[in-house]
């Protein structure tokens, strides 16, 4: 039993190193303020293809929605 422990606070530690060290890495975000346009951005879509927001240009509203512990059993 101990060993798993061991186990895993090892795991985490070199998770969360890789985390903070790639999050040091990534470009800041813009600052926004209340009702600035939203800058231009793609993201995966959940059916494989890769969408923009400039894609939904005249539509009459975009959602984006995630929950970050769906699936985790957390």
């Amino acid at each position: 039993m101990r060993m798993k422990s061991w186990l895993k606070i090892g795991l985490g530690a070199a998770l969360s190193l890789v985390t903070s060290n790639a999050m040091a890495q990534a470009p800041a975000a813009p600052t926004l303020n209340v009702g600035d346009l939203a800058p231009a951005f793609s993201a995966p879509g959940s059916d494989g293809k890769t969408h923009t927001l400039a894609e939904s240009k005249g539509k009459q509203a975009v959602v984006l929605a995630w929950f970050p512990k769906a699936f985790t059993g957390g």
